[in-house]
């Protein structure tokens, strides 16, 4: 199966910043469309960021435009999505998908999944 995962999750201070890494094959890296979705204690999972399979277009949630950027790597067949002035709110557990359909803003068009990884920003 495709695998996806997920690093650089922690415990920051509201204020700071964070680096997410999502790492896949070759393959799958230049193939499908990757994004970013967010679930916090209690609520549904969340649609945050989305690239292209060329990295030529982006898509964000409007709550975090500004402060989130997605980015590719082809290189290290990696999707980067860099979160500046963390929020309490920011705090949930995110996760890496690849869709291959673009644009993909909703869980239903992603196909493959990672484990994710915890972000939790304190006040």
């Amino acid at each position: 199966q495709v695998q996806l995962v997920e690093s650089g999750g922690g415990l920051v201070q509201a204020g700071g910043s964070l680096r997410l890494s999502c790492a896949t094959s070759r393959r799958t890296f230049n193939s499908y469309g990757m994004g970013w979705f967010r679930q916090a204690p209690g609520k549904e999972r969340d649609f945050v960021a989305a690239i292209d399979w060329t990295g030529s277009e982006t898509r964000y949630l409007d709550s975090v435009k500004g402060r989130f950027t997605i980015s590719r790597d082809k290189a290290k067949n990696t999707v980067f999505l860099e979160i500046n002035s963390l929020i309490p709110e920011d705090t949930a557990v995110y996760s890496c998908a690849a869709s291959p359909v673009w644009p993909a803003s909703t869980a239903q068009e992603y196909a493959y999944w990672g484990q994710g990884t915890q972000v939790t920003v304190s006040s």
